[in-house]
């Protein structure tokens, strides 16, 4: 950079923004989804998860890149999606039984969105079969399978007769499989795709097994961030990063081989200085997530001098060099080591356009309810 030059984060009104506040670049967040495409051989490989974002602003900026299906996992995401005029939403998550009366009413209440939900059970599978026909609609489902993260799911393994007693469900339509690989962390990225393909490998027996066996059509969606570049390679696999649309700390350290830019940042200032080298700013618990240690919940891009000390609902305590220059009211930018629940914590964000406070996007599905 260039002496006297801005560093790309610098918003130039940033007086007339009060603190704590998510900002968003829109630019960067256009370059993301830019990047995600270039990265498949086909647009419709990609089913994007909204978890992150969780508004219909860079929804909108997605479909208008050309991107029609979409992964949730909370009713009011599904909902934000159908206000989006999405036309493929897959809610990935198993229902229970309230939910499902919701999931009925969000499939009554947007007839021009294409709705599937997730199922691992018989017993829920013959409810929301039953649930459909009282209903007169057809449910369309993906069986959750558990390749390892040991959280939802039932291993590819044991799932044969299961996707079979599914199918046979009146009301229910099966579309495929749904496997999420949470678990793999390995930064190295070709121990990663080793890890990956295994995984798919166990995926694609079953399938091939389900289609020697009658089934027409059996879609599989797979993966998140860290295995997308894995899955992308394989024509016959949906993809559904999520965080690439804003990106964050942790995955910049940890998947280096992903171009994503970093398209969130919490503003904050300082707002005490309890001693000559301690300095306390406004982004507390209620402000950025904390559920990574205390060194990792966030990096001050100008000011990565600057180390944690403590961590309170309302303050952040950071310990500074000696004789540094800081002052009160000094304005810090902040990249958090996860972006997703961070969203979560703000009812809106302010999107920079030009170095310039642009608009409000409403975070509309950090509610656990929209209208239905």
């Amino acid at each position: 950079m260039l002496l006297n030059e801005k560093a790309w984060y610098e918003i130039n009104n940033v007086d007339q923004l009060d603190s704590p506040a998510l900002v968003i670049y829109a630019d960067r967040v256009k370059k993301n989804i830019q990047t995600l495409i270039n990265n498949v051989s086909h647009i419709d490989q990609l089913r994007p998860h909204v978890k992150t974002h969780k508004c219909i602003e860079a929804t909108e900026l997605m479909i208008l890149a050309g991107i029609n299906k979409f992964k949730c996992a909370t009713i009011a995401e599904a909902e934000m999606l159908a206000m989006s005029k999405s036309k493929d939403v897959l809610l990935a998550y198993q229902p229970n039984r309230p939910k499902m009366k919701r999931f009925i009413k969000l499939i009554e209440k947007y007839p021009t969105t294409k709705f599937s939900c997730l199922v691992d059970h018989i017993a829920i599978a013959e409810q929301l079969a039953d649930a459909a026909q009282k209903n007169g609609i057809t449910i369309s489902v993906y069986l959750d399978l558990n390749v390892g993260m040991n959280r939802t799911g039932i291993a590819p393994e044991n799932a044969f007769q299961l996707c079979k007693k599914i199918a046979e469900l009146p009301s229910l339509s099966f579309m495929g499989l749904h496997a999420y690989d949470g678990h793999i962390d390995e930064t190295d990225f070709v121990k990663r795709t080793h890890e990956c393909m295994e995984i798919y490998n166990r995926v694609l027996g079953l399938k091939e097994m389900l289609v020697a066996n009658g089934f027409e059509k059996v879609e599989l969606i797979m993966g998140g961030s860290p295995s997308f570049p894995i899955y992308a390679q394989l024509k016959d696999v949906e993809c559904s990063p999520g965080t690439f649309v804003y990106w964050d700390g942790n995955y910049q350290n940890s998947l280096p081989e992903q171009n994503f830019l970093p398209a969130a940042l919490v503003v904050g200032r300082i707002i005490s200085m309890p001693s000559p080298e301690l300095l306390t700013v406004d982004i507390g618990h209620k402000s950025i997530s904390s559920e990574y240690e205390l060194s990792r919940r966030v990096r001050f891009l100008n000011a990565p001098d600057l180390h944690a000390v403590s961590h309170s609902e309302e303050h952040l305590v950071l310990k500074a060099p000696e004789n540094h220059s800081y002052q009160m009211g000094d304005v810090l930018y902040a990249l958090p080591s996860h972006i997703c629940p961070t969203c979560a914590l703000y009812e809106h964000a302010v999107s920079i356009k030009d170095r310039e406070l642009d608009k409000i996007w409403k975070i509309v599905a950090r509610d656990r309810k929209i209208g239905v």
